[in-house]
């Protein structure tokens, strides 16, 4: 781990009197602890106030690919990894329980042609590299799936607001209270209320894949 890491994860270790290697080691422990108690407590705080639209936001999905629909996520940065570990998962059939399903769902990430992705910011401006694929991919019907931690990704925004006027599902995932994307007037939004980045994207890393184990339990039914 690099000096920059060490300090800002364990700033603690940069005093001049360190102390034993044992009293190092049980500083280290009790900061990782903190941080496994910060993340359970954001996400007990979020199913507990809004466990129903995140069940809804389940129904909605699992309805759209009954009808054969698929699935466009996208984000940018830690929101792009994010988006394309969503797809990969609803790509791969899910086995174990939960869920039992054996099938693979179509999902696609906007993030991952680097191609389209530099070529379009370039050409037209980064602000449309996920909007100009919504127009290419989506389809009424299909689900418009946008990450952001802070709400207010232009590009992100951009491609929600295509979506909604063609007509597709649009589900926002976002922290900070949801910033702008919660007040874009999506069919779903998501929110995580905190300002951590770190901690907001190990809340919607959870709610996400909570959203593809809920998706295959209510298509099995």
């Amino acid at each position: 781990m690099s000096d920059n890491a060490t300090n800002f994860l364990y700033p603690f270790l940069q005093n001049e009197e360190k102390g034993t290697l044992a009293e190092v080691l049980a500083e280290v422990q009790a900061s990782t602890r903190q941080k496994c108690q910060e993340v359970v407590t954001m996400r007990q705080d979020f199913i507990e106030s809004q466990a129903e639209q995140l069940v809804q936001t389940a129904q909605a999905m699992a309805a759209a690919f009954a009808d054969g629909k698929k699935l466009l996520a996208f984000g940018n940065g830690g929101s792009a990894t994010d988006a394309q570990d969503m797809v990969a998962d609803f790509m791969q059939p899910a086995s174990g329980s939960p869920p039992t399903s054996s099938r693979a769902l179509p999902a696609l990430s906007l993030t991952n042609d680097i191609a389209v992705v530099t070529g379009v910011g370039n050409d037209v401006g980064f602000d449309n590299v996920f909007a100009r694929q919504i127009i290419s991919f989506g389809e009424a019907g299909d689900m418009a799936l946008g990450f952001s931690t802070s709400g207010e990704s232009a590009n992100v925004l951009s491609a929600l607001q295509r979506a909604k006027q063609m007509n597709l599902l649009t589900i926002g995932i976002s922290g900070y209270g949801g910033g702008q994307m919660k007040a874009a007037g999506l069919d779903f939004c998501l929110t995580v209320d905190s300002s951590y980045v770190p901690r907001i994207q190990e809340v919607q890393a959870t709610i996400y894949h909570t959203l593809w184990v809920l998706v295959h339990q209510i298509l099995d039914d």
